[in-house]
């Protein structure tokens, strides 16, 4: 989600950039070390498309996070209940030592 977070807010910094511009002013997209000429417009739909694919994905994520929190959830609250049915349970493992 970090990730995801740092390049929504970089294209989002390209994009105020970008709108600062005239639109006849020559523009660079950067290709490994290389710099490539291209009209303003197709930086600017890139980098939207980046922004929007980034909240997508932080959305995503964040879903299923949620879910994922739940089913830790529920899973530590059978541990605690299977443990409180058995003692004897309970005991043997925390007798066990881990190595």
């Amino acid at each position: 989600m970090r990730s995801k977070e740092g390049e929504k807010k970089r294209a989002y910094l390209t994009l105020e950039e970008l709108r600062q511009l005239p639109d006849d002013t020559n523009t660079y997209k950067t290709v490994g070390k290389v710099f490539i000429l291209e009209p303003k417009s197709v930086l600017f739909n890139e980098q939207e498309q980046k922004l929007n694919d980034s909240e997508s994905a932080i959305a995503s994520m964040q879903t299923s996070k949620e879910y994922l929190e739940k089913q830790l959830g529920e899973v530590e609250n059978n541990i605690r209940e299977l443990l409180q049915q058995d003692p004897g349970l309970a005991r043997q493992i925390l007798s066990m030592t881990v190595q």
